[in-house]
């Protein structure tokens, strides 16, 4: 990473939750954990032919402030980044700089088109 990130969009992350669905089983749901601070930069693209419909994916890179370990603003690979209507699922999650200021996160958003 070259310089300071530069923070810009604030995006909600979100864990996945378990709920019952009233009819004795579970279905999946996504609560928010907190909001963070994030700079958000696009990547390569493709597009795949599903069975109806095309799905076009763009891989992204979002930085965000770190957080120790096991804290629950540190973004996780099982999590994702919401900006209103738009969803970012993450990858991966790495060390952004020497320092252990940043964390990049590897994400993905897939559109129906």
């Amino acid at each position: 990473m070259r310089g300071p990130a530069k923070l810009n969009r604030r995006l909600v992350l979100e864990e996945a939750v378990r709920v019952p669905d009233g009819a004795g089983g579970l279905s999946e749901s996504w609560a928010p954990v907190g909001e963070l601070w994030a700079e958000v930069k696009a990547g390569p693209g493709r597009e795949r032919a599903g069975e109806h419909v095309t799905l076009s994916a763009v891989a992204y890179r979002i930085v965000v402030r770190a957080a120790p370990p096991g804290d629950p603003m540190r973004p996780r690979p099982d999590q994702r980044f919401r900006e209103g209507a738009r969803v970012f699922r993450i990858l991966a999650v790495s060390e952004a700089d020497g320092q252990g200021r940043y964390l990049t996160c590897h994400a993905r958003e897939e559109v129906l088109a």
